[in-house]
C-alpha cells in the first residue's frame, strides 16, 4: 500500500514536487515543518492507529500546532478490525492540529487487492498533485 501510495504522488505527470519519505518513528517536527502536506499510512491495531504514528504525533503536536494549520493531509489505513476506530483517531488529532483533509481515507479490510492499491496510488496522486 505504501508503494502505491508513494507511485501516485511521485508520478511524473505530477511536477514541481518532492517526496520525502521518513517511517512515523524517524520523522521529526523540523520533517513536518517543512513539509506542503503530509500523507500518513498506519496498521490498525486494537482499534487505533499503529503506536509508531501516535509517536510522531505526540512528538510534533506542540511543536507544531500553530505552524502547520490548514497543512493537507491524507491517510490510509490497513488492518482486519477496528480500521474505523483507527481512522477516527487519526483525523481527530489531524483536526486538533488544524489540517485539512486533502481527499477521503482509504481503509483496507484483509488482503489488498487490486482496487485497494488503486486506491492508494489515487491518493498518493491527489495529495500531490494539489501541491502542483
Amino acid at each position: 500500500m505504501f508503494d502505491a501510495a508513494l507511485r501516485g504522488a511521485t508520478d511524473p505527470e505530477i511536477t514541481g514536487v518532492d517526496v520525502a519519505r521518513r517511517p512515523a518513528l524517524g520523522a521529526t517536527a523540523s520533517d513536518l515543518l517543512a513539509a506542503d502536506a503530509v500523507l500518513l499510512g498506519t496498521p490498525a491495531n486494537i482499534g487505533y492507529m499503529s503506536g509508531a504514528l501516535k509517536h510522531f504525533f505526540d512528538t510534533v503536536y506542540y511543536p507544531c500546532l500553530d505552524a502547520t494549520r490548514a497543512l493537507p493531509y491524507a491517510v490510509y489505513v490497513h488492518g482486519n478490525q477496528g480500521t474505523e476506530s483507527a481512522v477516527r483517531s487519526v483525523e481527530t488529532i489531524a483536526t486538533g492540529l488544524g489540517w485539512t483533509p486533502a481527499a477521503a481515507p482509504v481503509v483496507v479490510r484483509g488482503e489488498p487487492g487490486a482496487d485497494d492499491l488503486e486506491a492508494c496510488w489515487n491518493l498518493g496522486a491527489t495529495l500531490a498533485a494539489g501541491l502542483m
